[in-house]
């Protein structure tokens, strides 16, 4: 008896927890969903706070492909964000270096010895 009723348990702690993981997904669509008024954001909690499991079910059906589009979108938003600051701190790329080393070089500031210590740093 103790083993079915410890497997009763996990059963409805793992649907409990994909239920939260489901609550956080909505709630985190519904606030990221500029189209939707805050009005209907409002009722869309309140449902979800009285009737939690036709909620999310309901949800999930009306608004589901709506859902993935935005959560897409997001993760490229913030995969963009993420590569322009990564180029933004990691300077300039070698070519753009040997080029102003160059224009120094050019220009009288720099050596010709110098100009080769910087080229070589810069394909390094």
């Amino acid at each position: 008896m103790l083993f079915w009723e410890t497997l009763g348990w996990m059963l409805w702690a793992t649907v409990f927890i994909g239920y939260l993981f489901a609550l956080s997904a909505i709630i985190g669509d519904l606030f990221r969903d500029r189209g939707l008024s805050g009005w209907w954001k409002a009722v869309w909690v309140v449902f979800l706070i009285f009737l939690p499991f036709l909620t999310v079910l309901v949800y999930l059906i009306a608004r589901g492909q709506g859902m993935a589009e935005r959560s897409s979108r997001a993760a490229r938003e913030a995969e963009d964000a993420t590569a322009s600051y990564i180029r933004q701190v990691a300077g300039k790329t070698p070519t753009e270096e040997i080029a102003a080393a160059e224009a120094l070089r050019d220009a009288g500031s720099i050596s010709a010895q110098e100009f080769e210590v910087l080229k070589a740093k810069a394909l390094a």
